[in-house]
């Protein structure tokens, strides 16, 4: 799965030389948390609504209610903006987008083709992933088992289930503390709680959690 897949597009851009307070409005209206800036279709930059919010210059702190709206009217987005800018492909791998993302500590980057920005990808983005690839919204029996770490495990996993008439909503497979084994979770549908348990009694090492998901 690559960005461009999953990424939020046509993407909003503004200007370097709107007010904040237009920004701000912009946001609000489209529901966004953060935009390029973009100059001659150009990236030159990226706000967030954090950078809007705390853009009140302290040096007009002591001027009254209208003075001080007009002092910041004044203020335009290339004071606020970030220049340094993160940037992904649009074929980047969705995994590195996110690792880039938490490794960085940024809720979201511009996503470019070649140099010009075709979409953003955001922390949203990257939650509603999550839940397609978990099945979060299908129903099924969710499992989370132990296994062995070792080659040719995940198969006789997903053969034990497929003998069972099982079919796969998700797989997901996570490293446990002591590096011996592995934490496989993954949803199925076509079976009851108890012929999945029968079905991995001697495939896995133990079963952690084990129910059924109905999402509403």
């Amino acid at each position: 799965m690559l960005v461009s897949e999953k990424m939020s597009k046509p993407v909003i851009t503004i200007s370097k030389d709107m007010p904040i307070h237009d920004a701000l409005a912009l946001f609000k209206r489209e529901k966004i948390r953060r935009a390029p800036v973009v100059q001659s279709g150009k990236l030159i930059g990226i706000v967030s609504d954090k950078d809007l919010l705390n853009a009140t210059p302290s040096q007009v702190t002591s001027l009254s209610v209208w003075e001080m709206n007009y002092a910041l009217s004044k203020v335009t987005v290339r004071e606020v903006m970030t220049r340094d800018v993160l940037t992904v492909q649009a074929d980047t791998p969705i995994e590195q987008a996110a690792r880039l993302m938490a490794d960085k500590k940024i809720g979201g980057v511009p996503v470019m083709k070649g140099e010009k920005v075709v979409g953003i990808i955001t922390e949203t983005d990257l939650f509603k992933t999550f839940l397609e690839l978990m099945g979060a919204r299908s129903n099924g029996v969710r499992v989370t088992a132990i296994a062995e770490d070792h080659l040719g495990q995940l198969a006789k996993i997903t053969k034990a289930i497929a003998e069972a008439n099982g079919n796969f909503i998700s797989f997901g497979q996570f490293a446990t503390a002591d590096g011996k084994t592995v934490n496989v979770t993954f949803k199925v549908a076509g079976m009851t709680m108890e012929e999945v348990k029968k079905s991995l009694s001697k495939v896995v090492i133990k079963i952690v959690d084990l129910r059924e998901c109905n999402p509403v």
